[in-house]
């Protein structure tokens, strides 16, 4: 089954987000129209935001920081996250538990 917003581009995985700052806690909170929802206990200043996404996927998906790259949206709601050799299956299944 195909995700929409979910793709493989080589050996690496890129995802489609829709980011909440500011929640109470971090977790994956289902499909905002052609993008996975994430909420993040951070708040939107400074980068924080953006470094609790990366820090709480590579927990998720048990890869380093190192492998996951803000690919557009640094500073907005929509982010496109690449993860550095993850199949997207992986992904899928990790955000999915």
């Amino acid at each position: 089954m195909s995700e929409i917003w979910l793709r493989s581009e080589g050996g690496d995985a890129v995802l489609n987000l829709h980011i909440q700052p500011g929640a109470k806690k971090t977790a994956v909170a289902g499909l905002h129209g052609d993008a996975l929802k994430i909420r993040l206990a951070a708040p939107p200043v400074d980068g924080k935001a953006n470094a609790c996404l990366v820090e709480f996927l590579a927990e998720r998906l048990g890869v380093a920081k190192s492998c996951i790259e803000l690919v557009s949206g640094a500073s907005s709601r929509v982010k496109r996250v690449r993860i550095e050799g993850v199949d997207a299956g992986v992904v899928r299944r990790r955000l999915s538990d």
